[in-house]
């Protein structure tokens, strides 16, 4: 009898750790603050907010992200439009909020944002919710042909998905002062 040997969870994390570098800077902070948003991780808004507009933008935030609950209980097993329904609509509001922000410049950025906020099992779902949240009016239609354009053939016809789940969960790291710490 034969056991699969599975990469260890630090590989994982490092492959992760790799995306979310390629990430541009200002994406990497929001992930990091939509996770403490969503997760409940610490208080967003006096870690995040730099000004009132910052400060108007994560309690917008919060107020959308109370529905992720909603979201994680009714992600579907199967492809059935019935089971679906009451997962897209709120999925697709969150996702147009997210891409309303302008922080998350293409699918692979919200990808990574949202399989940490719901989990594996949206995997199959986030074509769909991106493609319909970046087709929304409320965003320039040159942003939305950008957004649109950024999802590849491969990740919009996926024959299937992992049900791994995210091993990286970033996080607010304090600036050190190198002419104190050397």
């Amino acid at each position: 009898m034969s056991t699969q040997v599975k990469p260890a969870d630090g590989t994982l994390a490092l492959v992760e750790m790799k995306e979310f570098a390629t990430f541009p800077a200002a994406t990497q902070r929001y992930i990091r603050r939509s996770l403490d948003v969503g997760l409940n991780r610490r208080d967003a808004l006096k870690r995040w907010s730099r000004n009132a507009n910052e400060a108007a933008s994560i309690r917008a935030q919060e107020h959308v992200y109370r529905r992720l609950d909603h979201i994680r209980d009714h992600v579907p097993d199967d492809s059935g439009l019935d089971a679906m329904e009451p997962m897209m609509g709120p999925l697709i509001t969150a996702t147009a909020f997210d891409l309303g922000e302008g922080k998350l410049s293409d699918f692979a950025s919200y990808r990574f944002l949202y399989e940490r906020l719901i989990g594996a099992a949206v995997r199959p779902w986030l074509p769909a919710a991106f493609c319909s949240a970046a087709a929304l009016p409320h965003l320039h239609p040159d942003r939305r042909r950008l957004l649109l354009q950024s999802i590849s053939e491969a990740a919009a016809t996926a024959p299937g998905w992992s049900n791994r789940e995210a091993v990286f969960f970033p996080e607010w790291v304090e600036k050190v002062d190198l002419t104190v710490a050397g």
